[in-house]
């Protein structure tokens, strides 16, 4: 098990570092001018001539990416209009256009994307979960029909439509806005309310299928027959032996969905005002703002090798049937 933790991570590590090195060389040693992308049209020489040193573009591109790379671990010294600007470790850039070091801009966008994701995600894996067994333990009833066209007739309407839809008319819920979760719970709970239903509903109907169609195929198992057979109760014979089996494929599939939306949660948080990452990355898109641009990708790459690694492990603790090999 050790041994397949530690290779999993050396595999996960050597991905983020392929994939910062390729990022870097297309936002920063592309055939442009970063330095001047980054300074804008009315760029002086001096400010051109600060960002130019500060990122090392005269040096050669080992130098640069070592540069960053070392920034990653030691932290930087960045320099605009005269100032030395200090960028603490882990320093993932300054951003030129707002002024402000990267790492404190994606410090306070990601905690606002963490919020709607995971409070959106416990609403589905409820739902959709508890739904998808409800309708596998009631298969061709009416009931498992409701359940099967619901999510049907859900999934049929765009994302954006349906949050369009909630932030127009579900004027009954609180107003979206995000408040820190230790100043109060409550309203951080409630600014973010009307995102976590709209995210968990659009996401519970594709949850309802998937949960269904593996409990189906669970509850056909011989251990589940043979469970019955010695008169297990049948409420303990669906949640603690079913239930434990049908769940590992769905959190393979939760584990991808929640790394995609830490990483493109873009609509629900513009659609609700939300200032998270995907509007922070987008902003920078509009603006040209390589280094925050930059952030976002290796902050995405990391959620989503973060994620499978956690995934490969948590899939031999839910199934005993899975061995590593």
């Amino acid at each position: 098990m050790l041994i397949y933790i530690l290779r999993r991570i050396a595999s996960a590590v050597s991905v983020v570092i392929v994939t910062l090195v390729a990022s870097f060389g297309l936002f920063f040693i592309a055939p442009t001018d970063p330095a001047g992308t980054i300074c804008g049209q009315r760029c002086t020489p001096e400010r051109y001539a600060d960002i130019s040193a500060s990122l090392n573009l005269d040096e050669p591109v080992v130098e640069q990416v070592g540069g960053y790379l070392k920034g990653l671990v030691v932290g930087r010294t960045f320099h605009s209009g005269g100032t030395a600007i200090d960028c603490d470790a882990p320093c993932l850039g300054y951003s030129y256009t707002l002024g402000q070091p990267v790492t404190k801009l994606i410090g306070q966008a990601l905690p606002i994307t963490v919020s709607i994701v995971l409070g959106g995600a416990v609403v589905y894996l409820i739902v959709g979960i508890l739904a998808g067994v409800i309708a596998a333990r009631r298969r061709g009833t009416y009931v498992d029909r409701l359940m099967v066209g619901t999510s049907l007739g859900i999934n049929a309407v765009p994302y954006f439509v349906l949050a369009l839809l909630v932030s127009l008319y579900a004027t009954f819920l609180p107003h979206a806005a995000y408040h820190p979760l230790l100043e109060n719970p409550l309203t951080w709970a409630g600014g973010l309310l009307a995102a976590w239903l709209t995210l968990g509903l659009a996401n519970a109907a594709s949850y309802t299928r998937y949960s269904r169609a593996s409990m189906i195929e669970t509850l056909g198992e011989d251990y589940i027959r043979t469970a019955r057979a010695k008169g297990i109760s049948e409420r303990r014979v669906v949640y603690r032996h079913g239930l434990r089996a049908a769940i590992t494929p769905i959190a393979t599939i939760f584990g991808v969905d929640l790394a995609i939306q830490l990483t493109g949660a873009i609509f629900t948080e513009a659609m609700f005002g939300l200032p998270g990452l995907g509007v922070l990355t987008l902003r920078a898109f509009n603006q040209y703002d390589l280094p925050v641009l930059m952030a976002g990708v290796l902050v995405g790459s990391v959620v989503l090798v973060v994620m499978n690694l956690l995934v490969d492990i948590l899939y031999t603790i839910l199934d005993p049937r899975v061995r590593l090999g």
